[in-house]
């Protein structure tokens, strides 16, 4: 057995490190190879983490909210194990820790911070039971993979019940999340946003879980925060939004995120309201399970956004944001984080159509794009292989847009032509190729 663990470590490496000469990520790839060698290689390493395990689920903001927590903990001078490039299925799970592992098969990690797609749960939790599952919001994404929002929930249920031990910190203003950690069983804790942020906004956003999941009644809400998130109750039998254990209060979005949670003062020089629910998630967690977090300020000030997370590049004098939007809910709180800028600016939207980002692309037409209509947006341009559809969708709220199918010829065009602002906002496989085109770009 411990032949073919050191086989499996050494093939999983060998096969990413030519797939990273050959410019492919290779993650996956090399997680399906070690398991393929050793089918218990994902119970084994993982036995030999030495205090806690979290794994991160949700719609949006995985890879931003588990990063941050890896960060975090790192900043507490414990080792760990994260999978930081978002392959969050079964075998980009076992290769986290298959590449994190030593030739010999000894792991030597304090904590492991693992994301996982929330229909692999099912799959990852037979190799390992985590201690913590932090999980951070439930909207409707790719309908033609992912079906209803039920199945989703679902197969989170079931992964809860495989892990009975397992403490859930969720999100309790998400009312979907909130009543999946309520009816688990599991001990759990929450984190919210108390008081009102945003006045009451005409918005078409699309509003998932409106109907209570206890008795099917019609939620009310004192006010929403942004699609579903917001502070609600069911008049008909009483299921309501949680006690928040982790409040942020004194909300402030003037120079970057500030808020305040247990007393503390935290801030960050990020953009989009989002991310103040990242940044919550990130710290309940890491508080939850006992950490201090004395430098968290410093912590969030060192963040270098990876793959594409609102990561920023510098490039031939412009400034360069790039940043993932892969259904309404993430791509209409991206929309609000470009309008917060209120500087002139270019945009690319990327968006194709590939197996992983779901064939279906009539979400498009839930997002409130008119709202790129406001003169601050000098220009738009879109890109990829639905561009013509993404070019439509904009037609019909009256948005001219360049058509530059090929994502490195329209980001050159802007760079060239452009006002030195510029936005590019893709879909998921769009993503890891432009990452890398900008970063070239940069060079």
């Amino acid at each position: 057995m411990r032949l073919r663990r050191t086989a499996a470590i050494l093939a999983a490496r060998a096969l990413s490190f030519g797939c990273k000469l050959a410019g492919r990520q290779g993650v996956t790839m090399a997680g399906k190879l070690a398991l393929k060698i050793d089918p218990d290689i994902l119970r084994d390493l993982a036995g030999q983490v030495r205090e806690k395990i979290f794994v991160v689920c949700g719609t949006n903001g995985k890879t931003t909210t588990n990063n941050l927590l890896c960060s975090a903990v790192e900043s507490e001078g414990k080792k760990l194990v994260c999978n930081h490039t978002g392959s969050n299925m079964l075998m980009g799970v076992a290769a986290s820790f298959v590449l994190a592992a030593k030739w010999n098969g000894k792991l030597d990690a304090d904590y492991a911070c693992i994301e996982i797609d929330e229909a692999s749960t099912v799959r990852v939790f037979p190799h390992f039971k985590p201690d913590y599952m932090v999980l951070t919001n439930l909207f409707r994404d790719q309908l033609d993979r992912y079906g209803e929002i039920d199945i989703t929930m679902k197969l989170l249920d079931q992964a809860m019940k495989m892990a009975p031990d397992m403490k859930i910190i969720v999100n309790g203003d998400d009312a979907l999340s909130a009543y999946l950690a309520m009816e688990s069983g599991n001990e759990y804790v929450t984190y919210g946003i108390s008081e009102r942020v945003f006045e009451e906004q005409d918005s078409h956003e699309i509003r998932e879980g409106r109907f209570c999941k206890r008795c099917g009644g019609r939620l009310a809400y004192d006010f929403y925060h942004y699609s579903q998130i917001g502070v609600y109750h069911c008049p008909d039998c009483g299921f309501a939004r949680p006690a928040i254990d982790f409040d942020a209060s004194h909300i402030d979005m003037k120079q970057g995120l500030e808020f305040e949670v247990e007393g503390r003062h935290i801030a960050a020089n990020y953009r989009g309201f989002y991310n103040i629910y990242n940044i919550l998630a990130a710290y309940s967690a890491a508080r939850t399970a006992g950490l201090e977090l004395k430098n968290f300020n410093k912590v969030l000030e060192n963040f270098n956004p990876q793959n594409g997370r609102n990561e920023v590049f510098h490039i031939q004098g412009s400034k360069v944001l790039l940043n993932l939007a892969k259904n309404p809910a993430g791509f209409n709180q991206n929309i609000s984080a470009v309008m917060e800028d209120e500087a002139d600016k270019d945009l690319i939207i990327v968006i194709n159509d590939n197996a992983q980002d779901g064939t279906d692309i009539s979400w498009l037409w839930d997002v409130d794009f008119d709202r790129f209509s406001a003169e601050s947006i000098r220009s738009v341009t879109v890109s990829g292989i639905r561009c013509q559809d993404m070019r439509l969708r904009l037609k019909y709220v009256d948005i001219s847009s360049n058509l530059v199918p090929d994502v490195k010829t329209a980001i050159e065009q802007r760079l060239r032509d452009g006002c030195k602002n510029l936005y590019v906002l893709v879909n998921y496989t769009a993503l890891y190729s432009t990452h890398n085109i900008l970063k070239e770009m940069e060079k």
